[in-house]
């Protein structure tokens, strides 16, 4: 078994008990913490006693609930990593997946290698080590009232409260600030955050843009923020404070 080089603490959920003791052996032998759940029932029970790091949920289950319908659930109260796993290679499931709060989505039958790879990726991000300049000031920058503290991931709207974003919402945010008024293709948007390791195609990023306006604009479906332009890709015209 692997050295515990992190305290990761994954949750498994799965109706095929083949996979869930796939993934729970390959985990653990890499070195991290692993529980199980085989519905959405027992994902609730293991979500009420204590926290985890990232969430694998297939989106096929038993109990009248699939994946998307528990994707919603959790995005409700947290914004714990999730990545997807299911039979369907769907383009609308993905893009749907990725609508509702997954933060990546992996058809079945997956190799393990990779299921990994992309976990490290949204971990590395999510927990990244607070950057502090050579002034020693960390990255922070406002737009319209909003506080964007780059080093720290952290996001405060006008009245001072915290939102939550997920790892793939905080990169696109970032993203756009960063490159304020400059109109960014689909992919360079991919480019710029990270890739996610999200198969190119262009409507994965109209979803994710689609989630993070209903978190930072008034009107979703007027918004004053990020705009679309057609044929191109997207604008950030907010004004940097």
């Amino acid at each position: 078994m692997a050295a515990r080089q992190n305290e990761a603490h994954l949750l498994v959920v799965d109706d095929d008990p083949r996979i869930r003791q796939m993934l729970t052996r390959y985990f653990e032998d890499e070195g991290y913490t692993i529980s199980s759940a085989s519905d959405g029932n027992e994902m609730r029970l293991r979500l009420r006693q204590q926290s985890f790091d990232a969430i694998l949920l297939d989106l096929v289950l038993p109990g009248g609930m699939d994946g998307l319908d528990l994707v919603r659930e959790i995005r409700i109260q947290s914004d714990v990593p999730i990545i997807m796993l299911t039979g369907r290679d769907d383009v609308v499931d993905r893009i749907v997946g990725l609508e509702v709060g997954a933060d990546d989505y992996i058809a079945k039958p997956f190799h393990l290698r990779e299921v990994h790879a992309r976990l490290k990726s949204i971990l590395r991000r999510r927990q990244a080590p607070v950057r502090i300049s050579e002034s020693g000031a960390e990255e922070i920058t406002g737009f319209e009232g909003w506080k964007l503290n780059i080093s720290r991931r952290q996001v405060l709207d006008p009245e001072g409260r915290d939102v939550e974003l997920t790892t793939g919402e905080f990169d696109m945010l970032a993203a756009f600030v960063r490159n304020a008024g400059r109109v960014l293709t689909r992919e360079v948007l991919m480019d710029l955050t990270k890739g996610r390791n999200l198969e190119a195609f262009d409507r994965a990023i109209d979803a994710q843009i689609v989630r993070l306006r209903r978190k930072i604009e008034k009107d979703a479906k007027k918004p004053q923020f990020i705009k679309a332009v057609r044929g191109v890709g997207y604008v950030f015209t907010a004004r940097l404070d």
